[in-house]
């Protein structure tokens, strides 16, 4: 039987933790007025921490350059959208891999170390994605190669950079710091696109390379400056049996995926973001919504709208983190936060006014916010640290490829049901389904950190 509240059997002292840094002081007054309710800022007392959120507030901008970048040379070298469809699929075979190996890999060596590793290949795919737009050799196999290598990279990096963070800060702020790192890269998703559209026409697709490996450049100078993070359980069984560390292998990818069905908290916070996604993602109809259902307003003022709506209610959440972040019922707070989900995108189905679509897809922002806020903080805290890294990894595939999934989904649901009937039957789907889930498995909704 699973305790309902999360244990971390291996928790080190913070390093880099002077008095000045500590970000819980029981002496000190509690926020009163308008600051209880803005973003928790907690985490940044930390220098630890700072030093990684800061790399992540420079890369989520930067990083947004290329993923703009690539679809938009592949496009113009080819004219076919179904060439950028097939650049993207080609990059998430590898994301995949890495991820899950990546996270095998964070809970066997120093996870300072593989960030290190795997933001230096990040920068050299970004340095050769410049170089090719930059002597003009209009390759799409090459621009393919590239993309399917720097999302492998990230897929290694991702897991150890998430993993790291119940390492860098207490516990009772895990909420907190993942508020923190959601929003920059939610801002990111917003600021760089709109700002690689004002610069394309100026400076052309070579310098959105250059930005992007300049900006990585920043993230290395962090990540150099974080403690050192080996893994606690095998420096506790050296010093001990005086052996060496294991290998990392497939096999521990597989136990990784047991340890998640034996933690049924661990399992119930990976299907809350499936339900969420899969069933509860429109994206993919978007344009079918813009071209037809909203386009008195005007096709392209409507799709941007549609598509900038979500991550700006993901942004206005984090900015108000203060309000949720304290809260100790992480189970609960999952389950309410992907029913508002559903029930928010029902109401973008149910809209025939492109602004009330608008407003419930913000809302929904908001609600994906908090979901994402406190399953983060599931698998931070109710993980040990030696599987830390594997849950990281399984997260970032099942972040990269629930969208995806979605889309196939949606995209056939909308042409059989049309754009509005499958929107708000698949908000209505994720509600119903998370609620049974709730009612299914008490120990989830109980779950305190």
């Amino acid at each position: 039987m699973e305790t309902t509240r999360g244990t971390d059997d291996a928790r080190e002292p913070l390093p880099d933790d002077t008095p000045a840094d500590r970000a819980t002081d029981p002496d000190a007054p509690p926020k009163t007025g308008w600051r209880r309710w803005v973003m928790d800022t907690r985490p940044l007392r930390h220098r630890p921490f700072r030093r990684l959120w800061t790399s992540t507030t420079v890369t989520a901008v930067g990083s947004q350059l290329t993923a703009v970048a690539v679809p938009k040379q592949i496009y113009d070298i080819t004219g076919s959208s179904a060439w950028v469809g097939y650049a993207s699929f080609a990059g998430l075979l590898p994301l995949v891999v890495f991820a899950l190996w990546g996270g095998v890999v964070a809970d066997r060596m120093d996870r300072r170390t593989l960030m290190l590793v795997t933001n230096v290949g990040i920068a050299v795919t970004s340095l050769l994605f410049w170089a090719q737009s930059f002597a003009g050799l209009d390759s799409v196999p090459l621009l393919i190669g590239l993309l399917a290598a720097q999302q492998g990279f990230f897929g290694m990096n991702s897991p150890a950079r998430n993993a790291s963070i119940a390492r860098l800060v207490p516990a009772d702020e895990l909420p907190a710091a993942g508020a923190l790192q959601s929003t920059v890269a939610q801002t990111g998703m917003i600021v760089g696109p709109l700002l690689a559209g004002a610069l394309i026409p100026v400076l052309g697709l070579p310098i959105l390379y250059l930005a992007d490996a300049i900006a990585l450049c920043v993230t290395l100078w962090a990540v150099w400056r974080l403690p050192a993070m080996p893994p606690l359980k095998d420096l506790k069984d050296l010093k001990d049996s005086g052996g060496g560390r294991s290998r990392a292998g497939w096999r521990d990818v597989v136990d990784g995926f047991r340890y998640i069905t034996a933690h049924r908290v661990l399992l119930l916070s990976f299907l809350a973001d499936i339900i969420a996604m899969v069933f509860g993602m429109p994206r993919a109809l978007f344009p079918q919504l813009a071209s037809h259902t909203y386009a008195p307003w005007g096709e392209g003022f409507a799709l941007g709208l549609l598509f900038a709506a979500i991550p700006l209610g993901a942004v206005a959440g984090g900015l108000l983190s203060g309000t949720f972040s304290r809260a100790r019922r992480h189970g609960l707070m999952v389950i309410v936060a992907v029913v508002a989900w559903g029930v928010a995108i029902s109401g973008v189905g149910l809209s025939s006014s492109l602004w009330w679509a608008a407003v419930f897809l913000t809302v929904a922002g908001v609600a994906d916010m908090v979901s994402m806020v406190f399953r983060g903080a599931i698998l931070q805290s109710a993980a040990t640290d030696d599987m830390r890294g594997r849950m990281q990894g399984v997260f970032t595939v099942v972040v990269a490829g629930g969208p995806r999934i979605a889309d196939l989904l949606h995209g056939t649901a909308g042409s059989l049901l049309g754009p509005r009937t499958a929107v708000a039957a698949g908000g209505l789907l994720v509600a119903v389904a998370m609620l049974g889930l709730a009612v299914a498995v008490p120990d989830f909704r109980r779950y305190t950190a």
